[in-house]
C-alpha cells in the first residue's frame, strides 16, 4: 500500500486539478453555476480539499494509520461532489470536455476511496485477530 496509495493520490490529485481548472477558466461556460462563484473561490475550494488528502497522507506516513486514512477517505469522497454539476443543469447541457473532467475525477475518486476502505477493512481486520489472540479467544 505504500507505493500504491501515493499513486492513486497522484492520479485523483491529477484529475481533480484539471476539472478545477477547467471549471474555473470555463465558469460562465459552466450552465448555471452561481452567481457568486468566483474563479478564484474554485481555486481556493481545490486548495482546500487538496490540503485535505496531504494532511492525511502525512498522518498515515507518520504511523497513524486509521486517522490518516480517514482523512484520505474524506478527500475522495469529495471527489463525488462533482457529480453536483449535473444537479445544477441536466446532462445534455454541459460540454464534452465538462463531462470528461467531471467523470475522471469521479472514476479517480472511487478508485481511491475503493483502495483507502479496502485498506482500513484489512487493518481493522487484522487489529481485531490479534486483540483477540492477545486476550486468549480464537
Amino acid at each position: 500500500m505504500k507505493r500504491v496509495l501515493p499513486a492513486l493520490m497522484l492520479a485523483y490529485g491529477t484529475a481533480s486539478l484539471v476539472h478545477f481548472i477547467h471549471n474555473a477558466e470555463f465558469l460562465r461556460d459552466y450552465p448555471n453555476m452561481p452567481g457568486w462563484l468566483s474563479r478564484a473561490g474554485i481555486y481556493v475550494a481545490w486548495s482546500v480539499v487538496a490540503a485535505i488528502g496531504v494532511s492525511g497522507y502525512v498522518v498515515w506516513r507518520h504511523g497513524h494509520a486509521l486517522l490518516g486514512l480517514s482523512l484520505i477517505a474524506v478527500y475522495a469522497a469529495l471527489g463525488f461532489d462533482t457529480l453536483s454539476h449535473y444537479a445544477l443543469a441536466p446532462f445534455g447541457h454541459h460540454g464534452a470536455t465538462m463531462h470528461a473532467t467531471i467523470w475522471v475525477e469521479v472514476a479517480a475518486a472511487a478508485v481511491l476511496l475503493t483502495a483507502v476502505v479496502a485498506h482500513m477493512a484489512k487493518l481493522w481486520a487484522t487489529t481485531r485477530a490479534a486483540s483477540a489472540r492477545a486476550s486468549g479467544y480464537r
